[in-house]
């Protein structure tokens, strides 16, 4: 059996964004925010075209930096509807989201003379160009993929926050209030976490896709909390389903000749159906074992 160093690359930067969405998705689960990605994934749609119309490339600094601001923008304008305003949270997500989103829409048809943004990449992905997306130093040296070393970056980044505020995120994600009461400025680290879903967001949208991204931030924790509520082994089964869709996803959109984002969301949701199904036949088990013993005792 040859080795394929395409299908490596791809399922090895796929596995890199899974474990960054992971460990994000997992505090945004226990905030009961998980689809704050979702939020950001359309939000940021201003800052893209403003950040491609003032370097004339989507794959521009300006354009991640521009893309990073609005994703902060839409974090700080759905904490305050939700604390200020007293607006429920989803209500708060469906407000933000809709009106940033209709603004980029109205700029991209402002500016449709100059801007060329591909709404295939955006929305959808295709992580199969990665191989071929190389970073050419100004020697003419490659260094492998773009992407892939936009993902290193990334979880570099993203182990980094929460390796130095670890427990302030343990504290603030299962009790806010508690937090703020001994000291932890839950606002402050609340800000934190949502600039690294934006960064991890606009980062991972040329590799795979908006709706890829949204879904391994989402259903990796939400499968891995129907199984555990210890948040060491609920961050550590979420990075296991995340590789295993990374690696699962590839090889089945290779088998049906498929696309490969898609594949994974799809091996994704049956993973977390299949565990619906198995967590509530235990529990059936087990609660039939427990009317066992004690009609047994009785």
């Amino acid at each position: 059996m040859t080795f394929d160093q395409n299908a490596f690359l791809i399922i090895f930067t796929a596995s890199l964004i899974a474990i960054s969405c992971g460990l994000l998705g997992v505090f945004m689960m226990l905030r009961k925010m998980a689809m704050t990605g979702d939020a950001i994934s359309h939000a940021v749609l201003p800052g893209i075209v403003i950040g491609f119309l003032v370097s004339g490339t989507q794959r521009g600094l300006e354009v991640i930096v521009g893309a990073g601001i609005l994703g902060i923008l839409a974090t700080l304008m759905i904490d305050w509807l939700r604390k200020k305003a007293r607006v429920q949270l989803d209500a708060s997500i469906g407000i933000t989201f809709t009106l940033l989103f209709a603004i980029g829409i109205i700029l991209i048809s402002a500016f449709a003379y100059r801007v060329d943004l591909d709404q295939e990449c955006v929305l959808y992905g295709e992580i199969a160009y990665l191989p071929i997306d190389l970073w050419i130093t100004d020697a003419g040296k490659s260094l492998g993929p773009r992407i892939m070393w936009l993902a290193i970056l990334n979880l570099i980044l993203v182990l980094s926050f929460i390796t130095l505020f670890y427990k302030e995120l343990k504290l603030t994600s299962f009790d806010e209030k508690f937090g703020v009461v001994i000291g932890i400025p839950a606002s402050a680290i609340n800000l934190g976490l949502m600039s690294m879903v934006s960064y991890t967001t606009v980062s991972s949208f040329e590799a795979v896709g908006a709706i890829l991204v949204v879904a391994l931030l989402v259903v990796p924790p939400a499968t891995a909390f129907l199984w555990t509520r210890q948040l060491r082994q609920l961050i550590q089964l979420t990075l296991i389903i995340g590789i295993a869709v990374s690696l699962l996803g590839y090889y089945l959109a290779y088998l049906l000749d498929s696309s490969i984002a898609g594949m994974m969301v799809t091996v994704a949701g049956i993973i977390f159906f299949v565990s619906v199904g198995l967590t509530r036949y235990r529990s059936k088990i087990k609660f039939g074992t427990q009317n066992e013993a004690k009609a047994f005792s009785s």
